[in-house]
């Protein structure tokens, strides 16, 4: 089972709770993302509770990331985007800490469940929709309906654009769940070999030195993974709003 690399990702039950027959249970996956929202507001307030003029690192890097976000924002979706400055900031610590969470040994990876990924895209996509409707009202479906496209191909641009919206969040969440479950994947398995080899005595140890490098390597590469990871998720996000803020480019 210390091989398995698909075990890491099995969900137990830590509190066993069920309401009218609905399964309701504290579990791993609750746990870590009740730590990851821990975690990341800790940091937050410990950093920034005895700021000073001369910024300490902490509060540098508290301040870093407030900026980062704020800029991809207005970049993504202009100034006027800057009232959902709160939403993707958090959406952004939240899936950074729960990456770089997963990467500590037996902890567990909240974004390589597909459910967790879904439902923040399923957020975002519902905040779009929102927002979209109560600013624009009906206005908001000429995000469906691009300028300049001659009337007999409408129809089908109206199709395309309608699925195209419709896959955002299968494709938002895929691609953070697919990404973290893949690398923790291969991390496993390079690990596994390292153990297995080691376990063949002198010969075993000396070929194994291949996957323990082939480990430290993937193991940097998966810390740059979590920060990208929630950067795409962060800048996708901008850029769905924008379209709530200004559907079809208006």
């Amino acid at each position: 089972m210390s091989n398995d690399p698909i075990h890491q990702f099995s969900v137990a039950k830590i509190v066993p709770i069920e309401i009218g027959g609905i399964d309701f249970s504290f579990n791993t996956a609750s746990l870590f993302m009740v730590a990851s929202v821990g975690c990341a507001s800790a940091f937050l307030y410990f950093s920034t509770a005895n700021r000073g003029l001369i910024p300490s690192r902490w509060q540098s890097m508290a301040e870093m990331s407030y900026e980062f976000i704020a800029s991809m924002l207005r970049e993504g979706a202009g100034s006027g985007g800057m009232k959902f400055f709160p939403m993707v900031f958090s959406l952004f610590m939240f899936v950074l800490t729960a990456n770089l969470l997963g990467m500590f040994p037996y902890f567990y990876t909240v974004t390589s469940q597909i459910i967790v990924t879904f439902a923040l895209s399923l957020f975002v996509i519902g905040t779009v929709l929102f927002y979209g409707f109560y600013k624009h009202g009906l206005g908001f479906l000429n995000l469906f309906v691009p300028e300049g496209v001659p009337g007999v191909l409408l129809p089908l641009v109206i199709f395309i654009e309608v699925l195209s919206f419709l896959s955002r969040p299968v494709s938002l969440s895929v691609r953070l769940f697919a990404n973290m479950l893949a690398g923790h994947i291969t991390l496993k398995v390079f690990a596994g070999f390292v153990s297995s080899l080691g376990a063949l005595g002198a010969l075993g140890i000396g070929t194994a030195i291949l996957p323990l490098a082939m480990t430290v390597g993937l193991t940097g590469l998966e810390f740059l993974v979590a920060f990208l990871q929630a950067y795409v998720f962060a800048v996708l996000t901008c850029m769905y709003l924008n379209d709530a803020i200004h559907p079809g480019g208006h």
